[in-house]
């Protein structure tokens, strides 16, 4: 028999290695979503905010500052222990079938930019992600640094998911997937996202997709899409699904989520137009000086939490993964100091705590225990 050579030996190495990628790749290709096409894409170009084959936000926006690359690359390899909790994060099992009264809004935080909104006996759920990782793999990709407080399967009946943009650490395919199997809610989503959707088996009648300052009514509740200062892409395109900010208003009680923004006049126009709000849930996390038109800082967030004329703050998009440069505590630390300072009143729950936003709990500062 004779021996095989070494170049015979690599090309059936990579033979190997290439069958075994295949499913990754295709998994990877399914998770990413799909481009925008037929008369999704004629009702994109009719958008107001779609200009010159991408959408566009109405002031000029930059999402990575020049010359800030090399830096944030560098200390992106630096600091990395004060980027993550020194232990493990409290995290409380809420209740998953509680129906509330009628008149009542509580807010249960599960992590990053997940919330459920229990509103006048209607129950809402933003941004949901309960993977272990925001990525399109099962590997790489930043990793949950506190573990879900429920199951994606044990969520009560909801009566619709509202989705803010697509990117992955706010979209997550198998998230969806999973809703879609475990519930019957609607998904009210910016214009475009619904094709991601499609490419994941959710039925076209569970598919709602709204450009700003339209409206979708579920179970009395109102749900309006609104302006953000943010952009889209799961992969190398950019730009040709919308991003948008949230209202869910009742008949007596409002919630206002902004989605990831950065700081923008027209906050105020969506107070006057919309406000005010009984809770505002605020972007906090993931800023930086790369990142500073497209995120907030904890005290952007509270200058917005104002013009949209807000009552309670929560923060959110913090705590639950690795995105930024700043340390995993400081955007809580630094929004309980902007609003102690200003008066305003606001919740930090831990993971999973439910808020009844007529009687919240103290801000007791958990999180500096694992600063």
């Amino acid at each position: 028999m004779t021996k095989p050579t070494k170049l015979q030996i690599r090309a059936a190495v990579a033979l190997v290695g290439t069958a075994a990628l295949a499913p990754v790749v295709r998994g990877v290709r399914r998770t990413r979503g799909a481009p925008v096409a037929g008369d999704r894409a004629e009702r994109i170009r009719r958008s107001p905010q779609y200009r010159d084959g991408a959408f566009r936000n109405r002031i000029p926006t930059t999402t990575l500052e020049p010359g800030t690359t090399l830096d944030s690359t560098r200390a992106w390899a630096t600091g990395r222990r004060h980027r993550r909790p020194a232990g493990p994060v409290p995290v409380t099992a809420p209740p998953t079938t509680e129906r509330l009264p009628p008149g009542g809004l509580h807010i249960t935080w599960y992590g990053h930019s997940s919330a459920l909104v229990e509103i006048e006996g209607a129950r809402i759920l933003t941004d949901p992600v309960f993977s272990d990782r925001c990525s399109p793999a099962p590997l790489p990709g930043p990793r949950r640094l506190h573990p879900s407080p429920v199951p994606v399967t044990e969520l009560p009946p909801l009566d619709a998911v509202v989705i803010s943009h697509d990117h992955y650490d706010h979209l997550d395919a198998p998230t969806v997937r999973a809703l879609t199997r475990s519930q019957t809610a609607p998904f009210v989503v910016p214009l475009g996202v619904g094709a991601h959707l499609e490419r994941w088996n959710v039925p076209a009648a569970r598919i709602v997709e709204l450009d700003w300052d339209e409206s979708l009514t579920v179970n009395g509740v109102r749900l309006t899409a609104t302006e953000a200062r943010h952009y889209s892409g799961r992969g190398l395109t950019r730009d040709r699904t919308l991003w948008a900010s949230w209202v869910l208003a009742g008949e007596n009680r409002r919630v206002f989520y902004s989605g990831d923004s950065g700081y923008f006049p027209g906050y105020a126009e969506i107070g006057s137009a919309y406000g005010p709000f009984d809770v505002t849930l605020m972007q906090i996390g993931a800023y930086g000086d790369a990142w500073a038109e497209i995120h907030m800082t904890p005290e952007k967030a509270l200058t917005a939490h104002h013009d949209v004329r807000g009552d309670l703050l929560i923060p959110l998009h913090w705590a639950t993964f690795d995105l930024a440069l700043h340390s995993w505590a400081e955007p809580a630390d630094r929004i309980q100091h902007a609003a102690r300072t200003s008066g305003t009143r606001l919740a930090v729950p831990r993971p999973g705590q439910r808020v009844d936003a007529d009687a919240p709990p103290e801000v007791d500062g958990w999180w500096q225990r694992l600063a």
